[in-house]
This record gives C-alpha cells, structure tokens and sequence, in this order.
C-alpha cells in the first residue's frame, strides 16, 4: 500500500488511527500493534474487494482511513465470531 507515494510510514499511522478507532467503536480490547495490523490488513481486503466488486475507492488518506476503519470492523467482528463459534 502506497498511499500515492506517500509511503509505508504513512500506511503504518493512518492503519493505525484507523485500527484504534474501530476498537473504540467495536469495544475491542487489543493493543496497539493489533490496531495497526487490522487497520492495515482492514484496508487492504476492503479495497481488493470493492475493487473486485468495480467500486471505485478513490484515493487519498482520509479515503484509505475509511476504508481502513471499515474493513478493521470487519476483521474484528470476523474474529469474535470464530473464537465463540
């Protein structure tokens, strides 16, 4: 994830404001290296699917902070179905 040439430092903040900000909104309890991967990783699912679906995403941080918050939800909703399941 480029973030438009922005770069990797960039992808690592803005995931992980977005990670942190799903926590809050999921009541999550992980740390800070865990709101970094799901932001990231939340991001980068949501936008390969919406891509795969022909929606176009856009671009920029805040679009990529959405999508991270979101696609960070998601990750973290999965995992609390597969740990009571």
């Amino acid at each position: 994830m480029d973030l438009n040439g922005v770069g990797f430092l960039a992808a690592i903040i803005i995931g992980g404001l977005a990670g942190w900000l799903a926590e809050m909104f999921m009541k999550s309890n992980t740390g800070v290296l865990m709101n970094i991967i799901l932001g990231i990783i939340g991001a980068a699912v949501l936008n390969f699917v919406l891509a795969a679906l022909g929606v176009y995403t856009g671009s920029g941080w805040v679009v990529y902070l959405i999508v991270g918050f979101v696609g960070a939800c998601i990750l973290i909703a999965v995992g609390r179905m597969l740990r009571r399941g």
